[in-house]
């Protein structure tokens, strides 16, 4: 846990410390005004690209729901796209650079591919998803049962601390 945290507090020094770099560099050669500009266009880019691959994720992993397959493969593009817009909505030429990157479907794929190994996601029914022998998710069992109860067959826990009672 202490080597995540100071990764993690590296990462969060160093990056500030090399985009303010960036900018004093690209902006002694090219100006402040167009430095800015660019960045502006760059948020802007990137929202755009946020939002039509972020509902194309999103509408990947509703599918997968649908057609009773565990999404781990939607989950981690739409978690991508996240990030990347993200990224590109933080000022910065290194971030935009590293955001527009994770746009790339080609770049989500091969990201996919290596960190695939070790992600796993567990459903309530009991479904793990991994990857499975194609490539793609791996599903074990079937469906969680569906249990269809009238009112008059459920008996409420009288110490529950959802009551009407008690509100």
């Amino acid at each position: 846990m202490l080597v995540i945290r100071t990764v993690l507090f590296a990462i969060l020094l160093i990056i500030p410390i090399a985009e303010i770099a960036v900018f004093l560099t690209v902006g002694s050669i090219i100006g402040v005004l167009p430095t800015l500009l660019i960045i502006v266009l760059t948020a802007i880019l990137g929202a755009a690209l946020l939002k039509r691959q972020g509902l194309s994720a999103f509408a990947k992993l509703q599918e997968d729901v649908r057609a009773g397959r565990v999404p781990t493969a939607a989950i981690g593009e739409t978690i991508t796209v996240a990030i990347a817009g993200m990224l590109l909505l933080t000022p910065g030429f290194i971030t935009d650079t590293i955001g527009f990157l994770l746009f790339v479907p080609s770049v989500r794929s091969w990201l996919w591919k290596q960190i695939s190994g070790s992600v796993q996601i567990h459903s309530a029914g009991g479904t793990t998803g991994g990857m499975g022998p194609g490539g793609g998710p791996r599903r074990t069992g079937g469906p969680p049962p569906v249990i269809d109860l009238e009112s008059s067959e459920v008996r409420p826990d009288p110490t529950t601390p959802w009551r009407e009672e008690q509100r």
